[in-house]
């Protein structure tokens, strides 16, 4: 079925003119052939962009950046500065790669005072990042996104997180700090993912689990605290019966005096 869409799917839009006139491109900036650039985007100090690079209208590349070659990144996305995108990527409209992390330390006078992000994100080839999705930069060092992950939309993924080779994240899922998860794993819609733990290679992660300890490699999970997928589904039963198992055990008690 897919090889039949690919042979029907429209080319994707093209612009009149390589590089728009309204874009805002300093003159440190090097673009590779063919690479292409939208109306409004604008393109900070020493960003590189490979070949065959396409760049929609109203995105916003900051200082220093590079752009791997063939790579597509379509309205609205930001990519925020000292970032770095991989070749064959696409990011979707209004993603963000390279917020700051969520960091702040408590002071008697000010209350909540922010800690300076000063990390990076790092993404590698063949990566897809879906509409509204953020990737935060590292507190220190650098947030990783490996080759060929694919995240849906409107996934957070919080700072000094790495995500391994293959791995697939559906829509909603939130990653806390420092976290690390392994390669081809399957995670499921609205999934949460505590800070600071391991998750192991080839991990599979029903929809709406929440996990919050280390994962070995291979397990299958649901539930919130996330248990063994098939433990869940034999409990699972007796949660539904729970109300007549209690009763039952009321009688019993009853009888036995």
């Amino acid at each position: 079925m897919s090889q039949v869409l690919e042979l029907f799917a429209p080319a994707p839009p093209v612009f009149d003119i390589d590089i728009h006139p309204t874009a805002v491109i300093d003159k440190s900036v090097i673009i590779g052939n063919g690479s292409r650039v939208g109306a409004g985007s604008y393109i900070g100090p020493n960003v590189q962009i490979g070949e065959n690079v396409t760049i929609y209208p109203n995105v916003t590349i900051l200082d220093e950046c590079s752009i791997g070659k063939n790579t597509t990144i379509w309205p609205g996305a930001v990519v925020r500065e000292r970032c770095h995108i991989g070749n064959d990527c696409i990011i979707h409209p209004n993603a963000t790669i390279g917020a700051d992390g969520f960091g702040f330390r408590p002071c008697p006078e000010k209350g909540l005072v922010k800690i300076p992000q000063i990390g990076n994100v790092i993404i590698g080839n063949g990566v897809e990042i879906g509409a509204n999705s953020t990737i935060d930069r590292a507190t220190l060092g650098t947030t990783f996104i490996r080759n060929g992950v694919k995240l849906d939309n409107h996934i957070q993924v919080a700072h000094n997180v790495e995500i391994g080779e293959n791995t697939v994240i559906a829509a909603q899922t939130g990653i806390a700090g420092s976290t690390k998860i392994g390669h081809n794993c399957m995670i499921g819609g609205q999934v949460g993912i505590a800070g600071h733990i391991t998750i192991g290679n080839n991990v599979r992660i029903q929809g709406q689990s929440g996990v919050s300890r280390n994962i070995k490699d291979g397990e299958v999970l649901q539930g919130t605290p996330s248990l063994d997928y098939k433990e869940y589904y034999k409990s699972y039963v007796h949660f539904k019966n729970l109300p007549t198992i209690v009763k039952e055990i009321e009688k019993l008690k009853k009888n036995s005096k």
